[in-house]
């Protein structure tokens, strides 16, 4: 019974990660029609902003007020850097959906490189609040605290998208832009400045994701972004292309399986079931391929 509790909060916290990382990915796909294999960059950056803020930072401070500074320093460099790409790399190929892909492709790589020469390929080890690297029982289980952090934050992050999208005016005018452009711009909205907050909201769900992605890893690395973006695309692909509450519950999906798998099957088989699991999701509901909003 310990075990079972044990791997099934773990698969959560997993599938809070992967939403977190999955969640400006499906936002921006599924309101603009931009496929962005850059996300990946979008999150190292975050997790090296993080880091080199809580390494700049008094040492007598509190771990975890270093910790929530360097959040907020992922999240704003996040949205800084997906603001920045959307207005110089982005709004001059909508509607030309090749040359997004091998843009946002090159910006990756790039990303990757840029990152190597500066702080090296090694990892660097992160600082982990003493709470966050404790456990807590439950039922029997040794719980690891760092899963209910991540668990919160992606509940939060989950209601705080959906409100926005459904709740405020700027939730209407993305809306309305994205079934109805020309309608959006006759009425004197500026729907390329919609669109650019957006992007920028994607960046900082992505800078978000990378800086609690190294806390869970302990280290920040360079390669760290894209192997994350693999399981967030998977993810968006079952949940349906940018359907926020499916990329939710794939997201636990995933992480379930995964934890599952590795489990009680082998270790490394969660990762292949993940995959098998999406040529499944692709051979009985091909539209997951197509867009959809919220």
């Amino acid at each position: 019974m310990s075990d079972l509790v044990l791997l099934l909060v773990t698969g959560l916290g997993l599938g809070a990660l992967y939403f977190i990382a999955a969640s400006g990915l499906s936002l921006i796909y599924g309101l603009m029609g931009v496929l962005n294999f850059a996300h990946g960059a979008f999150m190292t950056a975050g997790a090296y902003a993080a880091w080199l803020t809580m390494g700049a930072l008094p040492p007598d401070w509190p771990v975890v007020v270093r910790l929530l500074v360097g959040i907020v320093a992922a999240v704003v460099v996040g949205a800084v850097v997906g603001l920045v790409v959307e207005v110089v790399l982005i709004r001059p190929l909508y509607r030309r959906h090749i040359q997004q892909v091998l843009v946002t492709v090159g910006l990756s790589l790039a990303g990757v490189a840029a990152a190597q020469g500066i702080w090296g390929a090694d990892p660097r080890a992160v600082v982990k609040p003493v709470w966050m690297g404790g456990t807590t029982d439950v039922l029997g289980a040794r719980l690891p605290n760092d899963r209910f952090v991540y668990v919160l934050v992606a509940g939060v992050l989950f209601i705080g998208l959906l409100a926005l999208l459904h709740l405020t005016r700027l939730g209407l005018v993305i809306r309305a832009g994205v079934e109805n452009r020309t309608m959006v711009e006759a009425l004197g909205i500026d729907v390329h400045r919609t669109f650019t907050v957006v992007f920028a909201l994607g960046g900082a769900a992505a800078g978000l994701a990378g800086v609690l992605y190294s806390q869970y890893a302990g280290a920040v690395s360079p390669a760290q972004g894209g192997s994350l973006l693999i399981f967030a695309f998977i993810v968006v692909v079952i949940g349906g292309m940018g359907s926020l509450t499916g990329t939710a519950v794939a997201a636990v999906v995933v992480g379930l399986v995964q934890q599952l798998a590795n489990y009680y099957a082998a270790s490394g088989v969660g990762d292949l079931s993940v995959v098998l699991l999406l040529a499944l999701v692709l051979l009985l509901r091909p539209t997951s391929l197509k867009g959809a909003t919220a």
